[in-house]
């Protein structure tokens, strides 16, 4: 809703529109079971884009990574805004940084990918599933039922609840997931009218950096339960892409780095998800040699 929100208002600064906010309840919102059992990727947005589909709303807002990788024909992805800060943070008892928690320490965390690099970083810390919306995680660290969470600065940020955070992980600890931090912002197809006001909050870098994490995602035949991490950035003028995959205990890791142009992010994912591959990445997603 916070996001939605924000969406919304740059809308009306840059149109001069009018436009209200439409709740959609999802299965990821009712069902509190881990995401790659109840469905992984699509949990959060199926039922959002029934609603634009059935013409319920006129715009749809996701948190991009959430998105599936395989293209929706009936929906066109108008913008990407302006990405907020992608990093993974930790969010501890007493203003712990990972380093600082007692040994053993349960971590809460419902990413397979943030799990396994916790156990890089720090193989004796026990991380264990958690959901539930940002005031339910923290209110399980400060009830003492968890030593930590790791949750998205974005989120964080978008709440207004960035005191919470004891550290922030610098993309070489904890790759965060591809798209992280970004919002996808969709509407019909065939609605140009809508397509026009959206393409007035696109910002470039963010939909060229996005795309090609995504793509790496898809070329790894990778969902929300693969420990899979990808940053993007547009760096003096050229699109520079890191993917990590991890083995789900932190022992092992593939990584590759690479650049290309901006206007060909999505070869530039693809092109990294197949040096992972030839590297023995899927091996570490559980796949067969």
């Amino acid at each position: 809703m916070s996001q939605s929100r924000q969406v919304a208002e740059h809308l009306a600064a840059a149109t001069g529109r009018e436009f209200r906010l439409v709740t959609v309840r999802t299965r990821g919102d009712v069902d509190r079971g881990p995401l790659a059992q109840i469905g992984g990727t699509g949990v959060f947005v199926t039922a959002v884009r029934e609603a634009l589909a059935a013409g319920e709303v006129d715009i749809a807002v996701h948190s991009y990574k959430d998105l599936p990788t395989a293209a929706d024909p009936a929906v066109h992805l108008g913008a990407v805004p302006a990405r907020e800060d992608p990093a993974d943070v930790l969010c501890a008892a007493d203003g712990r940084t990972l380093a600082e928690l007692p040994p053993n320490s349960l971590v809460g965390t419902g990413s397979p990918r943030r799990a396994a690099q916790l156990l890089r970083l720090r193989p004796d810390v026990r991380p264990v599933p958690v959901r539930g919306n940002v005031d339910t995680r923290l209110a399980a660290v400060a009830a003492g039922d968890l030593a930590a969470v790791v949750l998205a600065r974005a989120g964080l940020a978008r709440l207004g609840r960035l005191d919470a955070v004891t550290q922030t992980f610098a993309a070489v600890d904890m790759v965060p997931a591809p798209a992280q931090g970004a919002l996808a912002v969709e509407c019909g197809a065939g609605d140009e009218a809508m397509a026009a006001a959206l393409a007035t909050i696109d910002d470039a870098a963010s939909r060229a950096a996005t795309q090609a994490e995504r793509a790496l995602l898809a070329g790894l035949q990778a969902g929300c339960a693969a420990p899979v991490g990808a940053l993007a950035a547009v760096v003096a003028g050229t699109l520079v892409l890191t993917a990590r995959v991890i083995a789900a205990d932190g022992r092992d890791v593939r990584e590759h780095r690479a650049r290309g142009p901006v206007q060909r992010a999505e070869e530039l994912g693809s092109r990294t998800a197949e040096a992972l591959l030839a590297d023995g990445a899927g091996a570490l997603m559980g796949r067969p040699a």
